[in-house]
């Protein structure tokens, strides 16, 4: 699923910046030299699903993980994930897994566009 509208997709931001800001919301990351993810891992104990809301980005000007380089943020997604298989992203998905993903883009946009170039 992707998350239309969030004011974030096509934000450039320095990297360090937006590792920071993604750390304090509970993402993690994983990345080369081109790319980053920040995946926030929801589990829901009640279906028995595991879900990653994922923000990504890529490097415009540099290499990540220079704390200087600088990103350019993909569209927010969610995915669900399938053992052994991977994630899918063409699901639907329970109100609440996407509601809390929105409350965590609440919680991130206003500190990423204000460290927006």
């Amino acid at each position: 699923m992707k998350f239309e509208e969030t004011e974030l997709e096509g934000l450039s931001i320095e990297f360090h910046a937006l590792e920071e800001i993604m750390e304090n919301a509970g993402f993690h990351s994983v990345y080369d030299y081109e790319r980053v993810t920040f995946d926030y891992k929801i589990v829901d104990n009640v279906r028995d699903h595991v879900y990653y809301f994922r923000v990504q980005a890529f490097a415009v000007e540099g290499e990540v993980p220079n704390p200087h380089s600088i990103v350019k943020v993909f569209k927010l997604i969610l995915g669900k994930h399938y053992y052994p298989h991977g994630v899918e992203y063409d699901e639907d998905f329970p109100k609440t897994i996407v509601d809390k993903c929105k409350k965590k883009i609440e919680l991130i946009k206003e500190q990423i566009k204000s460290e927006a170039i």
